[in-house]
């Protein structure tokens, strides 16, 4: 290695945990926390919106599935920009999508035209400040990387904990269409500035160097499978565990409308969903730092499985809030905990792509388990067989992690020190 390749190697070393790193880290979560509208206002405008088109509850799911296949589609590409150019053109773009989405979908006549300002615009804008962040998170911290990832990640559910009951308070007072026009107008204010304090790029030296012979070896058959291979696996995991997930984050609001408890209980239910989901991603994130991130799956799906059950038994208001409380702790650390898997087992130069792959396999499972509730409840006329239809995907999601960690005891993980 030259004397200059040293020197970098060193700095950047020097970086990595840094007073800085953490400064950084408080400023990407508050541009997560305000861009992550995008995932929890069409879930709160679900009943005004259904009402004023005069549509079915499958037909009003549509814009979050196209939200939430657009947050997909967005996190890949931009999770490649971002391992090209820094994580700076990515939120930019995504800014200009929420702005010109919320606004065109406060301007549609129809239905397809306020789902497609969902899935071609707010989705990819708000797509910008997820995957990404958690990439090049990744990048700036090596001991305290779970925590970190855990709290960027959570910038999304601190989001969900402060944007429904705003959003469903405008939507009483003003209407959903002028809701959306300041939520416009509010992203691009504030995001813009804030964006501009990330132009530093992430540091890259101490992954080269940390590249011995066995974690290259680790890298060529992770957990015995190709890297193409376990990334298919993953995939079919994100797919599963969301799928369950969906259930009561998209339903819950309407679900409390049906038995009568009102739009506004069902925000504030949502809000303590996801305000416990913020504790259980940070003890989560804390978790993988000493067992990994496989355990740190299983754990979390095994948990979001028998809170799923709990939904059955129980439909009184307080004892929904309860239960909706007990979901957001023990589902929180699921998706992070995928981050903290691809840079277990993968090359550090392609976390970006690779993290904004499965994110959207997560996605993708969260915008089919939406839609597909939805169309139980048009068939059923009632949840039960939506929550039974979410375990289901759970057990599935608990089979794949349990067949990983076995795998995962002939080989030990590559550790990047980011």
């Amino acid at each position: 290695m030259t004397s200059e390749q040293e020197n970098n190697d060193a700095a950047a070393r020097g970086e990595v945990d840094s007073p800085y790193a953490w400064t950084r880290l408080v400023l990407a979560l508050i541009i997560s926390t305000i861009g992550g509208v995008g995932m929890w206002s069409v879930v709160v405008a679900l009943p005004a919106v259904q009402a004023e088109f005069g549509v079915a509850r499958a037909d009003a799911s549509l814009p979050y599935t196209l939200t939430m296949l657009g947050f997909g589609a967005g996190g890949i590409f931009l999770g490649r920009l971002s391992d090209r150019f820094g994580i700076v053109p990515p939120i930019l773009i995504g800014i200009v999508c929420l702005g010109v989405g919320y606004a065109a979908a406060a301007s549609a006549s129809t239905l397809w035209q306020y789902s497609l300002a969902h899935g071609l615009f707010i989705g990819v804008g708000s797509s910008a400040t997820f995957a990404p962040l958690l990439a090049d998170t990744s990048h700036w911290f090596s001991r305290r990387r779970g925590i970190a990832v855990a709290i960027i990640a959570s910038g999304n559910y601190l989001a969900g904990t402060i944007w429904p009951p705003i959003v469903q308070h405008f939507i009483e007072s003003s209407g959903w269409r002028h809701t959306f026009l300041g939520i416009a107008i509010l992203c691009v204010a504030t995001m813009l500035p804030l964006v501009l304090t990330l132009r530093r790029r992430a540091p890259n030296g101490h992954d080269d160097a940390a590249m011995t012979a066995h974690r290259t070896a680790v890298l060529n058959r992770p957990l015995g499978f190709s890297p193409q291979g376990l990334q298919g696996v993953l995939i079919v995991a994100g797919v599963c565990c969301c799928v369950a997930m969906s259930m009561p984050q998209v339903h819950l609001v309407a679900y409390c409308g049906d038995l009568g408890y009102g739009a506004a209980r069902g925000a504030q239910m949502l809000s303590v969903l996801l305000g416990c989901g913020i504790i259980s991603r940070l003890a989560f994130g804390w978790i993988s730092d000493r067992i990994g991130g496989l355990r740190t799956l299983l754990i979390g799906s095994s948990m979001q499985c028998f809170a799923l059950f709990l939904f059955l038994p129980f439909d009184g208001l307080a004892s929904l809030f309860v239960i909706s409380a007990l979901f957001g702790l023990f589902q929180g650390g699921i998706v992070p905990s995928y981050a903290i898997i691809i840079r277990e087992y993968f090359s550090p130069k392609e976390a970006g792509a690779r993290i904004g792959i499965i994110i959207t396999a997560t996605l993708v499972g969260m915008a089919f388990g939406g839609w597909t509730s939805g169309v139980i409840f048009d068939l059923t006329g009632s949840y039960r067989a939506a929550f039974l239809n979410g375990i289901a995907w759970n057990v599935v999601n608990m089979a794949i992690a349990l067949m990983l960690l076995g795998r995962s005891k002939g080989q030990r993980a590559a550790a990047f020190n980011a």
